[in-house]
């Protein structure tokens, strides 16, 4: 897949995505919960891939994690940078990343692979495997779906929902064991679920 149209997409609306973080936003408590739990503490560096704005990778810093958070789009990491100082980012797709096989704990991929057409999740899934130490972690979230794997036009570029189930099946055949889960749908979105899942490589 090339990632070439995500970027630019995702360039041209940079401002308004990095609204929607500023301010009081805050996460909702179960994924917050989830993302400290697991990626909080451990004993080695940590990605946060698709890191967005850099709102995650500031608060896994700010809880002693040796956390990186990595971009394409360079109007994110600008703002990162900027807002962050304390934390460090890169600019970078995060299936080119130039890592040693089995040298990260823990990887955060918070809705970026959302845009992955369904025959591209396996390979990315393998490369966060590959990147990841013995009894590694995975926290990774996309949308949640009750009737199979679905496109719909998300307001950037076209995205995919994944039944839980389903999502869980391709985790394991990457070499991800499936940890915990968490599903929501939000009042102010009823026509969405939300899904997340915590994994621990094999």
């Amino acid at each position: 897949m090339s990632w070439q149209p995500v970027r630019d997409a995702y360039s041209t609306m940079s401002e308004q995505y990095i609204a929607l973080f500023g301010g009081d936003w805050e996460a909702h408590e179960d994924d917050t919960a989830l993302v400290r739990d697991h990626l909080a503490g451990l004993d080695g560096p940590v990605l946060d891939l698709g890191c967005g704005p850099g709102h995650w990778t500031a608060y896994l810093q700010a809880l002693g994690a040796d956390v990186t958070g990595v971009d394409l789009v360079p109007e994110f990491i600008g703002h990162a940078r900027a807002n962050f100082p304390a934390s460090r980012f890169r600019l970078g797709s995060m299936t080119e990343l130039d890592v040693p096989d089995h040298a990260v704990a823990g990887i955060l991929s918070w809705y970026s692979t959302i845009h992955l057409p369904p025959a591209e999740l396996d390979r990315v899934l393998a490369e966060f495997r590959r990147m990841l130490a013995p009894a590694g972690r995975l926290v990774i979230g996309f949308f949640d779906s009750d009737d199979g794997v679905t496109a719909f036009d998300h307001k950037v570029i076209t995205a995919y929902r994944w039944p839980v189930s389903e999502f869980s099946a391709r985790l394991a055949g990457a070499g991800l064991t499936e940890l915990q889960r968490t599903r929501q749908q939000f009042p102010e979105r009823p026509d969405r679920m939300y899904a997340a899942i915590a994994a621990r490589a094999a």
